[in-house]
C-alpha cells in the first residue's frame, strides 16, 4: 500500500498518520488474526461520544467464517468485484436513543463516525486496507442481520492487507491512489455560513 504522505500534502502540520491513511481498494485475500481485528475494534471502542453513550455497534464477519457470503451479498456489484479479496467485512449500526434515559441521541451518527475513524485509523498504522462504503443494501441488511428497530445502519467497511492493484477491475485500477481535500479554506468559516 502507497503511504498517502508520499502524494499529499498537508496545508498545516498535522500527523503524518492522517495523510497516510486513504482507502485503496486492491487487498490480497489473506485473512485477519482475531487479535488484529479486536485490536481495530479496540482502537473504535475508545471514540468520543455524547453523554458517554457509545452508540455504535459493529458487526463483521471474516473471510472464510459462517457469514462471509451473507455480508458479501449486501453489497453493490462494484464493491463485491474488490472486497471478495477482504478479509473481513464490517457493518457500522448505530443506537438512536440514550441508554440512561431512552431519549432520542441526535449524535449517534456523528459518534459513531468518530468510533469509526478510531478503527480506519488503527488499521492503517498495523498496516491494513480499511476502505469503508456506502454501496450496499441498507434495507436488506437490516432485516437479514436482525438489526432491531431503535438502530440506524450507518455504512460498511473492508479490511484486508494490501494487495496487488493489478487484481482489480480496470475501473477501479485507474482510482486505486490517494486522493487529495479541497482547501480548508472551503471547509470552515468564522461565524455565520458563508460558502
Amino acid at each position: 500500500m502507497i503511504p498517502g504522505s508520499e502524494t499529499r500534502t498537508a496545508d498545516y502540520p498535522i500527523d503524518k498518520l492522517f495523510l497516510d491513511r486513504w482507502s485503496p481498494r486492491a487487498m490480497s485475500g489473506e485473512e485477519i488474526s482475531e487479535s488484529d481485528l479486536m485490536t481495530l475494534f479496540e482502537a473504535a471502542r475508545w471514540a468520543p461520544s455524547s453523554y458517554n453513550n457509545q452508540p455504535w455497534r459493529i458487526l463483521y464477519a471474516r473471510r472464510g467464517g459462517k457469514h462471509w457470503q451473507l455480508f458479501l451479498d449486501l453489497l453493490v456489484e462494484g464493491n463485491k468485484a474488490w472486497a471478495k479479496n477482504a478479509a473481513a467485512l464490517l457493518l457500522f449500526i448505530s443506537k438512536t436513543t440514550f441508554d440512561f434515559n431512552g431519549k432520542p441521541s441526535i449524535t449517534h451518527s456523528f459518534d459513531t463516525g468518530a468510533a469509526w475513524e478510531n478503527l480506519a485509523l488503527q488499521g492503517c498504522r498495523k498496516g491494513y486496507v480499511v476502505h469503508g462504503m456506502q454501496g450496499f443494501d441498507y434495507d436488506r441488511a437490516k432485516t437479514a442481520l436482525g438489526i432491531p428497530d431503535g438502530f440506524h445502519v450507518e455504512a460498511m467497511a473492508a479490511v484486508g492487507k494490501p494487495g496487488k492493484k493489478e487484481s482489480l477491475p480496470p475501473e477501479a485500477q485507474k482510482r486505486e491512489a490517494p486522493s487529495d481535500r479541497r482547501k480548508l479554506s472551503s471547509t470552515i468559516c468564522e461565524g455565520p455560513f458563508r460558502f
